[in-house]
């Protein structure tokens, strides 16, 4: 049904219709909304059966959620920023055990210094860690995403993550089509879980594996989710068929035809980026968007055709690695290797700094002029004076942490002593 409501509280209807047994939350900002609507719902019995276990940390929601599963009851949790990063050894046991979870990770940027703001820095520092990870772009498709994200991780025996922008998607209040409980339940079919611990036939899980097969347990998680590339096309295929709507998939292009230039992005700010192609295609400029819904596996092939045409590529992402450069923008030159095309990486929205269409309009009018050079890392809207304040208080050794001065010269806090 549509109607106005909150992202997050979509999100939380959304979970609830997919029935699951098992919710185990700690709250954290900003996915606390999406949890305290799935406890509301089990209190009231609107959700039943559900267990609801409060837990005192992370760890321990993810540690109940791997036990729950493996139980074989559906299973499902929230978490962002710090939380996520708090739940990394059982992150790595939920897949390494082929467990069906799902959780939505509100994205949130990493401290320190502290900041609960939206960037991507949280979930991409889980990329490797044998989750599928699935990037909303709107609050429609983040409650489209969750109802497929069920279907997908029973079907392979795998846990997902759906991503969806913290504040910017889950607190925005818009109009979104939550799926009605026959409809969800004529999509997702009951759960029947690959592998159950059994009390009268007990069994070891996680048990110790030597040289001599461990290669080979991590091959058959790589090949699992290699499976996940065929299997999400179809799924969204089903998904479209059954609700009239496209959702989901592996990539979505976005006027690419004939582009000779193409941005990539994940997120919120592809909405914003659709307006500025749009923008410049009416000015004649044969300019193009790739929306990469799914990070994780990542849609080589997909990518590589969407991008073909293209002669330069701008990777426009919320987090990179520190040292190395962009994460996405890698990704994408491995999809794009023995081609001739330039990708340009490009960071933006840090911590929640707005991608704003004339941001993102400025740094394409750069690259279609060839001002930007695609042998460095960019950073969209780099306040260059505060970074230079700071180099120079570095080489001159005044003491004191760099986020404080850089606020004081910003004009945020007041001067105090350095």
């Amino acid at each position: 049904m549509r109607s106005q409501i909150e992202g997050s509280q979509a999100v939380a209807r959304a979970v609830a219709r997919c029935r699951p047994q098992v919710v185990a939350a700690y709250p954290i900002s900003p996915q606390t909304h999406i949890v305290e609507s799935l406890a509301d719902l089990v209190r009231t019995g609107e959700l039943d059966p559900c267990e609801y276990l409060m837990v005192e940390s992370e760890l321990g929601a993810m540690s109940a959620c791997i036990g729950s599963s493996a139980m074989g009851s559906r299973t499902y949790t929230a978490t962002a920023s710090q939380g996520l990063l708090f739940m990394a050894e059982a992150l790595f046991n939920a897949s390494g055990l082929g467990l069906p979870i799902v959780m939505t990770v509100a994205n949130r940027a990493i401290g320190a210094p502290i900041n609960i703001w939206n960037d991507h820095s949280d979930s991409m520092s889980m990329r490797d860690s044998g989750w599928v990870q699935l990037f909303a772009s709107s609050n429609q498709e983040a409650v489209d995403l969750h109802v497929q994200a069920f279907r997908l991780a029973e079907r392979l025996s795998l846990p997902v993550m759906v991503c969806m922008d913290g504040f910017v998607l889950t607190h925005a209040v818009e109009q979104v089509d939550v799926p009605e409980q026959d409809e969800v339940d004529a999509f997702l079919p009951p759960f029947t879980p690959r592998q159950q611990l059994d009390p009268a036939q007990p069994v070891s899980i996680g048990a110790m594996v030597g040289p001599e097969a461990f290669t080979e347990v991590k091959y058959l998680m790589h090949a699992r989710q290699m499976q996940a590339l065929d299997e999400i096309p179809r799924i969204a295929a089903d998904f479209e068929a059954a609700f009239g709507r496209p959702a989901g998939g592996l990539v979505r292009p976005y006027r690419t035809d004939d582009a000779e230039t193409v941005v990539v992005a994940l997120g919120s700010q592809v909405g914003t980026i659709e307006v500025v192609v749009d923008q410049l295609r009416d000015e004649g400029h044969p300019v193009g968007l790739l929306d990469v819904t799914c990070f994780r596996p990542w849609p080589r092939d997909e990518v590589r055709r969407a991008l073909a045409g293209a002669a330069n590529v701008v990777v426009l992402e919320k987090a990179f690695a520190v040292g190395a450069g962009g994460i996405v923008g890698q990704n994408t030159r491995l999809a794009l290797a023995g081609t001739p095309t330039v990708v340009h990486d490009v960071v933006a929205g840090l911590g929640g700094r707005p991608v704003t269409a004339a941001a993102v309009r400025g740094l394409l009018d750069d690259v279609l002029a060839g001002r930007v050079d695609p042998h460095r890392l960019h950073f969209l809207g780099l306040r260059t004076d505060l970074v230079d304040g700071q180099l120079r208080r570095d080489a001159a050794s005044v003491p004191g942490p760099h986020a404080e001065s850089m606020l004081r010269e910003a004009g945020v806090i007041g001067s105090g002593s350095h």
